[in-house]
């Protein structure tokens, strides 16, 4: 059986780990804040102090830490994960980072005789935990094969979206996506509000209509309840949309709308808001309108 290695244990990271290590897989760990992976040795998990020497004492070396920069250190520093894994390895980005830094992790990788797949994930901590979450795959068919029992120990929905750096630009897709969802609803519950409508009303309406969507069936009733605090940072969502937006800057398309909710969520950024979740936007929609 192949070693696995796992780099990041923060929230979504350890949650997702210990699948692997409870299916009987021996696994490696490292974390900067070496506690955050107690437990997981505890499971029986080998804890290394240096990427260099977990990358080098595994076969199939999965990622997901913070930013993109956070990324590039680690994948191209001298002490980090390309120099020093072993030509046949396969290396598993699952952070959300920007495509063309897939691409060149891809690239780096290759000259050293080292595959690489971009698999960024979507959902919740809870889904985490439950190995419910969508991976969405970029690179080689027969390496996403070899990859998958392990995406499925993870994830319910697991993707092969195409080449390096396509996973990447799904995750994009589905950011947007989520940016308009948001902005609507919180608008749409605005308007309620202002008109005196029973909101919870409104909600049972509006989510079985055409406007319905997971948001309206999950985020509504919080923000309706004031719960602005839980899971899905708003610093998290604006990284991932200055992601989006440079590469639309790159492929020279302009999308208005992720740019009109880009700037409004830094209005929570200025507020020192941006630890609460992403539904937390009404509260610049609102006091936009006096409320």
């Amino acid at each position: 059986m192949k070693k696995i290695g796992w780099i990041g244990t923060g929230v979504m990271g350890h949650a997702m780990v210990q699948h692997i290590i409870k299916a009987w897989y021996e696994v490696h760990v490292f974390n900067r804040t070496r506690s955050k992976t107690d437990d997981l040795v505890a499971l029986w998990a080998h804890y290394h102090d240096t990427i260099k020497s977990i990358a080098s004492s595994v076969d199939i070396l999965f990622s997901i830490i913070w930013n993109p920069q956070s990324v590039r250190e680690t994948y191209f520093w001298e002490e980090g994960i390309i120099e020093n894994s072993k030509s046949g390895n396969v290396l598993v980005d699952m952070t959300t980072t920007e495509p063309t830094l897939a691409k060149e992790i891809f690239e780096k990788a290759g000259e050293r005789g080292i595959q690489t797949l971009d698999a960024p994930v979507s959902g919740w901590d809870i889904w985490a935990i439950n190995g419910q979450l969508s991976i969405m795959v970029g690179w080689e068919e027969n390496i996403f094969k070899e990859v998958l029992p392990l995406f499925e120990l993870m994830g319910k929905t697991i993707i092969h979206c195409g080449t390096a750096g396509a996973g990447q630009h799904t995750k994009m897709a589905n950011q947007i996506g989520i940016a308009g969802n948001t902005i609507a609803l919180c608008e749409a519950l605005v308007y309620a509000e202002k008109s005196w409508l029973d909101i919870e009303k409104t909600i049972e309406v509006v989510s079985g209509w055409a406007a319905g969507s997971w948001g309206w069936q999950n985020l509504a009733p919080r923000i309706t309840r004031g719960e602005l605090d839980t899971c899905f940072f708003v610093k998290h969502f604006v990284k991932d949309m200055k992601i989006a937006l440079d590469e639309c800057e790159a492929m020279d398309i302009k999308l208005p709308g992720l740019s009109l909710v880009y700037s409004l969520y830094q209005e929570l950024i200025k507020s020192w808001e941006e630890n609460l979740w992403t539904q937390a936007l009404i509260k610049v929609i609102k006091k936009m309108n006096n409320m």
